[in-house]
């Protein structure tokens, strides 16, 4: 009787929840719907975060492009349902080691500068995604820089280092 009280409550909170092909214990659920909430910070994300955030998710992954398909809708749907990001970053910080947690870190930075710009709020997402994540105020602004050197962008002090 209590499974079934549970079942209930859960189609009330989350009714399309059996429907996704990741549960919400996968960390890559987790890890892509903090992926989702970065491109869609700025609005509607541009074709190249779209682009970017697919070849990240199909390579880090190691998926398909219908697999990844699934995967970006199912953490976009669970992602639009989330009141905060830790949810997400504690099923990561179960799952990862530091070094992967740093790549999920890294995959942000990858996708903030996939537009060509740097807003106030993406960088704010990565700086409390990172602090959740457990990763160091030193690691997260070296990968910052890594990444906006590999896309030719030139390192800003003005916003988080």
């Amino acid at each position: 009787m209590l499974d079934g009280l549970r079942q209930f409550i859960a189609d009330i909170v989350a009714p399309h929840a059996q429907d996704r092909a990741f549960g919400d214990s996968d960390y890559r659920l987790a890890a892509t719907a903090l992926l989702v909430h970065v491109v869609s910070l700025d609005g509607q994300p541009t074709q190249a975060e779209q682009s970017k955030l697919h070849s990240l998710i199909e390579s880090h992954f190691k998926l398909d492009r219908g697999t990844a398909d699934r995967l970006i809708a199912d953490a976009t749907q669970v992602e639009g349902e989330a009141v905060d990001l830790f949810h997400f970053t504690s099923v990561i910080m179960r799952s990862l080691d530091e070094a992967g947690r740093k790549r999920i870190v890294q995959m942000m930075w990858e996708l903030v500068y996939a537009d060509g710009q740097v807003t106030e709020f993406e960088d704010n997402v990565v700086w409390r995604a990172s602090d959740l994540l457990g990763i160091s105020q030193r690691d997260r602004i070296e990968l910052k820089h890594a990444v906006a050197d590999r896309a030719g962008h030139v390192k800003d002090g003005a916003v988080g280092g």
